[in-house]
């Protein structure tokens, strides 16, 4: 089926950063944007100042987003966007690895899920997988903390999904680089709107585009 003329579009971690950069790239490309956030404070300022839909989701909490799903009956594109970086060693009392597989596997691969009937009613949707070259085995998977570990088994579920996704629904990772944000910091490279170019081209897809698949400056790299 072709693409909704104005397709609806879920970004979560979307009040700032390179999820604030996707979410005005797809609403410039005419699409319905509704951006998600744990601070309703920051959202709705972020959603007031961008001029479109905010919902209060906190991806260690399924309530809220399972919400914001059911109420807006399903989005035609979802960019998994959220993210969190910390710095203990996975072997600390204190490590972040619950809460970073909750916040960057457990809650997009429930995201998905709660999208499909929604997908399977239209015949469209696109998934988009904001990961990272941390996350990559290829790269040696860097990074402090959890994150590396949460990223590179985003990247599997991205890899795996593509044989359970209703027809015309495709999935993509992306790696934006390293990229001025919060996480990022002030000395990196690229601006958010930079960062954010290969996750808005991966989430406006053609049908004849790819799935299941790693990328970076809209070309793939490896896993």
């Amino acid at each position: 089926m072709t693409r909704p003329l104005h397709p609806s579009a879920l970004v979560t971690g979307g009040n700032r950063g390179l999820g604030r950069a996707i979410a005005a790239g797809l609403k410039a490309k005419g699409c319905r944007v509704t951006i998600g956030a744990r601070s309703e404070e920051d959202g709705r300022q972020a959603a007031a100042e961008l001029g479109m839909a905010f919902v209060r989701l906190d991806l260690t909490e399924p309530d809220s987003y399972f919400d914001a799903v059911m109420q807006a009956r399903g989005f035609d594109i979802l960019v998994n966007n959220a993210g969190i970086l910390n710095h203990g060693s996975l072997l600390s009392p204190k490590s972040d690895f619950a809460e970073a597989m909750e916040v960057m596997v457990a809650a997009p691969l429930d995201l998905i899920r709660l999208n499909v009937p929604h997908w399977r009613e239209t015949g469209w949707g696109r998934i988009v997988n904001l990961s990272s070259g941390w996350g990559s085995f290829t790269q040696g998977l860097g990074g402090p903390g959890a994150y590396g570990v949460a990223k590179a088994a985003l990247n599997a579920l991205t890899k795996a999904l593509p044989r359970d996704l209703p027809p015309g629904v495709k999935i993509n990772a992306c790696d934006p680089g390293w990229a001025r944000t919060r996480m990022g910091g002030a000395s990196a490279p690229l601006s958010p709107e930079e960062g954010a170019d290969t996750a808005l081209w991966l989430a406006l897809l053609p049908e004849d585009g790819p799935t299941g698949g790693f990328f970076r400056r809209r070309e793939p790299v490896g896993w």
